[in-house]
């Protein structure tokens, strides 16, 4: 059977924090689709894994270790497009950082880095690349978001401000490119099985608050299958769509937000307050892996996120 024509044959994407996770998922969803694709993360090592793993299922894939902060990846970074493959015609901003704990254990710091990584490094990087996106015949810029965009839940506070921001950016560049060929799709998932809780970093009680995020990132009902989620990612960016809100838990928290604000305000208060409390020596920045070991969180309950963590690549527990 001949394959179905598709908008992303023959193309070129890059994708941000495409070493494990979301991101790696999504470079795999694309190059099935027949893009080229560069990787683009920190980890040099994990970063070299990714782009074999790829290349070991067919693709056409090259990568380049980046710390997206700093002022000079943007451009390194469509270098490396150009030498390996030519114009670039999709970019994926799906870089993140997570920092899980209550506001009294948090500095500006931590809003410092969320900021830079989630809204600045891929302002930066989306200038340097709308010249190749403008001049492409499909012009694609998609911006993985989160329903923390749309809905502050508590305990994730530099997360979503960042992410809020990123929401922000996305629709409003839909907006400016319109009529320019460029499409941009906003995208707000909701919690994906993907291991992200190993990332994380928690501040005040490390094992408390690593308890109920990783219970949460990893239950069926709270929780979405990480590959089926890159699937409707890259469908909707085929497909041109303006926005993709993943996973039920998310779509309604959007729809309540939207005609009961206060009243999910509310809510989220009740829910900040059965959140761990600091603690009396509040720690800042722990690792996942540390907070892990210091919670009281049987393994059972994380055995689904764990399982995918080991699959895309992120730290272990």
């Amino acid at each position: 059977m001949t394959r179905r024509p598709n908008r992303f044959e023959g193309r070129t994407a890059l994708i941000t924090g495409s070493s494990r996770g979301l991101g790696l998922l999504i470079a795999h969803r694309l190059a099935e689709r027949g893009c080229r694709v560069l990787l683009c993360a920190r980890d040099g090592d994990r970063l070299a894994a990714a782009e074999h793993e790829l290349r070991a299922a067919g693709a056409d894939a090259a990568s380049l270790p980046c710390d997206l902060t700093d002022a000079d990846a943007p451009q390194r970074l469509l270098t490396a497009v150009h030498e390996h493959f030519g114009r670039l015609d999709v970019l994926v901003n799906n870089a993140g950082v997570i920092q899980v704990g209550p506001l009294d254990t948090l500095r500006e710091e931590d809003f410092r880095q969320a900021m830079e990584t989630m809204l600045f490094a891929p302002l930066r990087l989306t200038l340097a690349a709308l010249p190749d996106l403008r001049a492409s015949a499909q012009g694609t810029l998609v911006n993985v978001s989160s329903i923390g965009g749309r809905v502050a839940a508590p305990h994730l506070l530099p997360y979503a401000t960042a992410k809020f921001a990123s929401t922000g950016l996305s629709e409003g560049l839909r907006a400016e490119l319109a009529g320019t060929g460029v499409s941009v799709t906003t995208v707000l998932p909701g919690l994906m099985r993907t291991g992200s809780h190993t990332a994380a970093r928690f501040h005040g009680r490390p094992g408390a608050e690593y308890a109920w995020f990783a219970a949460a990132a990893s239950l069926p009902l709270l929780s979405m299958d990480a590959e089926r989620a890159s699937h409707a990612i890259v469908r909707a960016a085929e497909r041109r769509r303006a926005e993709i809100v993943l996973t039920p838990a998310a779509k309604l928290a959007v729809r309540l937000h939207g005609v009961a604000p206060a009243t999910t305000v509310r809510l989220l208060g009740l829910t900040a307050r059965a959140l761990p409390g600091p603690g009396p020596r509040p720690r800042h920045s722990v690792a996942g892996s540390e907070a892990a070991a210091e919670s009281p969180l049987p393994t059972a309950v994380t055995a689904l996120g764990d399982r995918a963590g080991r699959r895309f690549g992120e730290p272990r527990p």
